[in-house]
């Protein structure tokens, strides 16, 4: 073993370490963003959560209740009040998950209470977040119990009782991080696919045969970012499949699912594969890639509510997801996997997606350089 060799070896890759600041960037200073992000996305306080609230009584008791869930709202914030003439079309919103949670107050809510008559609220929950719906149902069993708090002098003869309704059957844990799961497949496909084989293609010298013909970049651009979504498309939905069949998922073979499941895979996987070309479209060193692969994973799929809803979230990384891909492909993802809502829970995320997807196309194509 002859020492000076070795030592060639290491001062090589220092020397190759200091001249790619990229590099350098992504080894030192993205771990602390790592860090932060993590430390914020687990363990958040729920708020902001919507909630719908039918008032069919809209008497002086029905007027208490809606007090009270006004009191929540503006001191714990736990959740926002939308006010439904309708329980159906309240019910509509919670299925399709533009509420979390439905409030009822009966017709006769006011009448039980004079009466004594077994008065109730009906809290209609979506409870295929747990997360979300435990803390709802948590303020909603808190503020039944002080509007059974006898005041003084006592003026509730019977106490108020609250019927709790899940819309969905027991959602185990498996079957929640399903789609965050395939979405991260779909990552992974699209780093590599998008990053690491175009920068390691550049740097054997491949790209050169294509920059001698006449093909335009443009369409060199789409023809890598398209094989690399269909890499991504058989990667999802073979998860998805096979996913859905371990977590139990049920009615999985549903024709109209599966095309559903299929353009949410597909818009994913063109968005994040376009993403990650981007990214990598002006980068030659082959290390940085893979250096950046857990930073863009950590910024990517965590605060895109796969694991932890975004309700609980501070500020800051909320505004985070909103502009991540990763948010709408989990979102539309669970709609379908977990309520099976159709096109009516996925058309605002695969509108979003697609928009995503043409402006890093066209990014990309502006960025790209046709020449070695």
């Amino acid at each position: 073993m002859k020492f000076y060799r070795i030592y060639a070896l290491i001062e090589r890759d220092m020397r190759k370490f200091f001249r790619s600041p990229a590099l350098m960037m992504s080894s030192m200073i993205f771990p602390l963003l790592q860090l932060v992000v993590l430390g914020y996305a687990f363990g958040g306080q729920i708020r902001g959560v919507k909630i719908a609230v039918v008032d069919n009584d809209h008497q002086d008791q029905a007027r208490v209740v809606r007090q009270h869930l006004d009191a929540v709202e503006a001191n714990a914030g736990t959740f926002r009040v939308m006010d439904y003439n309708s329980l159906s079309d309240a019910v509509i919103d919670l299925r399709t998950g533009f509420v979390r949670a439905v409030v009822y107050i009966p017709p006769d809510y006011s009448r039980r209470i004079e009466h004594g008559d077994n008065p109730k609220l009906v809290f209609v929950e979506d409870n295929t977040d747990t997360f979300v719906t435990s803390e709802v149902a948590e303020r909603i069993q808190s503020l039944t119990q002080d509007l059974n708090a006898p005041p003084k002098p006592p003026r509730l003869p019977q106490q108020v009782g609250l019927q709790v309704v899940e819309l969905y059957p027991y959602i185990a844990y498996i079957k929640y991080l399903l789609a965050g799961s395939i979405s991260l497949s779909i990552f992974v496909v699209a780093m590599i696919g998008g990053g690491i084989v175009f920068i390691d293609d550049k740097a054997r010298g491949l790209h050169e045969g294509y920059l001698v013909t006449p093909v335009h970049k443009s369409e060199l651009v789409l023809g890598l970012v398209l094989s690399g979504a269909i890499k991504g498309m058989m990667a999802g939905l073979t998860i998805a499949i096979i996913g859905g069949m371990f977590a139990g998922i049920e009615r999985l073979w549903d024709p109209m699912r599966l095309l559903y499941i299929l353009l949410v895979v597909t818009a994913g996987s063109l968005t994040m594969i376009s993403f990650m070309f981007l990214v990598m479209v002006r980068v030659n060193d082959p290390l940085v890639p893979r250096a950046i692969f857990g930073v863009l994973n950590t910024l990517l799929f965590f605060p895109s509510g796969a694991i932890y809803p975004v309700e609980g979230f501070p500020f800051w990384l909320r505004w985070l997801s909103r502009v991540d891909p990763f948010t709408y492909t989990v979102h539309a993802l669970k709609n379908l996997l977990l309520k099976n809502t159709g096109i009516a829970g996925i058309y605002s995320d695969l509108l979003v997606l697609s928009g995503f997807a043409v402006a890093f196309i066209v990014a990309s194509i502006a960025l790209f350089k046709r020449q070695i």
